[in-house]
């Protein structure tokens, strides 16, 4: 009996992985899409934000270059949406190393302060360049060439590779977490000054973290641009996209493997719902019910919902015994 709260927790989540494929209803089966992308999202932001505990309010600048990417990709060379992913993490790589060397000089609230500029100035820059569309932005292909378009009628095909990409990265989460870069990292969400005492070359894991978060983020971009067929400066770099992942990581459970797809089952259904129930107009609202989960996650359970998890499966019980 000691296993049942993991088996049931497994057999949970296979049902919820399954539930898209079982109903006929498009909406369920949109949303669904648009969970499991929003959980790749806060998941790459988990690496650097949530196990690094460098709070990045900068991230959507790597989501746009993936959406741009694949955009651009398609207006400007005629190829599929999709093949313009590589060139997105290629730039998110070289934008983590151009921003990430001299930002990691700066340490708490002055971090998350200079990513919020550089994510400012990226939205006004794209804005004013005329290659990318400017204001107006960039529009995909508006029937399918060839499968590899990857267009479809169904949200259920990228359900399918959603999850598959989400798969990915949680299997990566997880092997880094048992490894010395997790360890490193964890060291450094502790307290920098303590890791960087036992020897940790902090800037360097920094760096590291950045990378391949950054490369995640970009990628999911892509794959948002490959479903709606649509991008601007707003969806792309504004502020409210990174932070959607902040606060995903936030009530779920930040620097924990699972905690942000959590929050993205919780709160991407809830801001969906809402903007069908008041007719699309909604988006004030929907962020008025964030600030409050996050205000009694703040008071109630800082570490997120992940925190009641050992309570729940018996553990804490018997931590305390």
């Amino acid at each position: 009996m000691k296993n049942f709260p993991r088996v049931l927790l497994i057999a949970a989540a296979a049902a919820l992985v399954a539930a898209p494929f079982l109903t006929g209803n498009p909406f369920y089966q949109r949303i669904a899409a648009l969970t499991a992308l929003a959980a790749i999202s806060a998941s790459a932001w988990n690496l650097i934000g949530g196990y690094g505990g460098q709070v990045s309010f900068g991230h959507s600048v790597y989501f746009g270059i993936g959406a741009y990417a694949s955009l651009l990709a398609y207006t400007k060379l005629g190829v599929p949406p999709i093949a313009g992913a590589p060139l997105g993490v290629l730039a998110s790589f070289a934008l983590s190393v151009i921003v990430g060397l001299p930002s990691f000089r700066l340490r708490g609230h002055y971090f998350s302060m200079a990513t919020i500029a550089i994510a400012a100035l990226a939205e006004v820059l794209v804005t004013n360049w005329g290659f990318a569309g400017g204001a107006i932005g960039l529009m995909g292909p508006a029937s399918p060439r060839s499968l590899a378009d990857l267009l479809f009628r169904s949200a259920l095909p990228y359900y399918a590779l959603f999850v598959a990409v989400l798969a990915s990265l949680l299997g990566f989460t997880y092997l880094m977490q048992r490894g010395r870069m997790g360890f490193y990292l964890r060291a450094l969400g502790s307290g920098e000054r303590a890791a960087e005492s036992l020897g940790v070359p902090i800037r360097r894991y920094k760096l590291y973290a950045l990378l391949v978060s950054g490369a995640f983020t970009s990628l999911a971009g892509s794959l948002y641009a490959v479903m709606v067929g649509f991008i601007d400066p707003g969806s792309g770099f504004g502020i409210l996209v990174s932070v959607n992942m902040v606060v995903m990581s936030a009530l779920g459970g930040a620097g924990t493997l699972f905690g942000p797809l959590v929050g993205a089952i919780i709160l991407v259904p809830l801001e969906e719902t809402t903007n069908a129930l008041l007719g699309g107009g909604s988006s004030g609202a929907a962020y008025v019910v964030y600030g409050a989960i996050i205000m009694l996650i703040a008071r109630f359970s800082p570490g997120g919902l992940a925190q009641w998890w050992p309570l729940l499966s018996g553990k804490g019980r018997r931590g305390a015994a």
